[in-house]
């Protein structure tokens, strides 16, 4: 039985659950691989050597073997947006334990963590398909990849607003006047969009999220839509650049420049404990419905 762990850095107070944690899969006689750049942090908290020499090392997903089990991302939620990015076209499900802040993807405690484990043999984890976007414009990288929060466009370098036509399915919507635009997931519409006004949507919503940022028109608002639409976004402005972003990944575009946005042709596949995951998240990241007169 194999599984992978991803991470970029853990804090030294998670250094005791990190030896726990290791300890325990590799005692259980399963196949450990470890991404390259956080085998470091195995050294730095000082995990036993017996251990250390039972993992073995990846630095791409293309390099885990086909009978992977799962994908255990060590950090916050921007780690397990990297995890996400590294999965991208693998049938392979990443389980945030959290060593972040808030931890709202990566919604497993280490508390939790070992019984996670002992759900690896059969399985018995909870699963969701995560709904994923990628972007095409002249001049945007190949390397730029998908998102699993969310596509946005910004200004760059200039006080000016953007000017925003956009089309789904080629049917004009309207002009936006702002100061940028974010196309969200599901899974990111409780973070950017969330920030600027948008609504909440469950994971398993088939549907994306077009939120704009600080519009000069007051009477646009953010608008659903089903995830098979093409958006098109035709982006003009002051000055010569401005922003595209994945996710934590950014770019600069001349003016003017068309995007086009749908989704994905694969998704991400997330676990969890159970499938009351989101919900208590809500609850206890979010502070939803909590009332201190209560």
């Amino acid at each position: 039985m194999i599984v992978a762990i991803f991470g970029i850095t853990i804090e030294p107070v998670f250094f005791r659950n990190l030896n726990h944690f290791a300890g325990c899969l590799v005692s259980r006689g399963i196949k450990v691989f470890v991404y390259e750049p956080f085998f470091a942090q195995f050294i730095m908290a000082g995990i036993a050597e017996d251990v250390r020499a039972a993992c073995s090392v990846f630095t791409g997903a293309d390099e885990l073997p086909a009978g992977c089990r799962c994908m255990f991302s060590i950090g916050g939620d921007g780690t397990l947006l990297q995890a996400a990015r590294q999965l991208a076209g693998r049938d392979i499900p990443v389980l945030g334990i959290n060593s972040g802040r808030l931890g709202f993807l990566s919604a497993i405690s280490w508390d939790e963590a070992e019984r996670a484990i002992t759900l690896i043999p059969d399985g018995t984890f909870h699963t969701e398909s995560r709904l994923l976007l990628q972007a095409s414009a002249s001049g945007l990288s190949e390397e730029f990849g998908c998102a699993l929060n969310e596509i946005t466009v910004t200004k760059k370098d200039n006080a000016a607003m953007l000017k925003i036509n956009i089309a789904l399915n080629g049917r004009f919507l309207a002009t936006y006047w702002a100061d940028g635009l974010i196309v969200a997931t599901p899974t990111g519409s409780t973070a950017y969009s969330l920030s600027v006004g948008g609504p909440i949507m469950t994971p398993d919503t088939r549907n994306m999220l077009l939120s704009p940022v600080a519009p000069h028109n007051l009477s646009i608002r953010p608008i659903v839509v089903p995830d098979h639409y093409c958006i098109t976004l035709n982006v003009e402005g002051r000055g010569r650049q401005f922003l595209i972003s994945a996710d934590s990944r950014s770019q600069p575009l001349d003016f003017p420049c068309e995007i086009t946005i749908k989704k994905a042709p694969y998704c991400l596949r997330t676990a969890g404990l159970d499938d009351g995951t989101f919900f208590r998240a809500l609850r206890d990241k979010l502070m939803w419905g909590a009332d201190k007169r209560n």
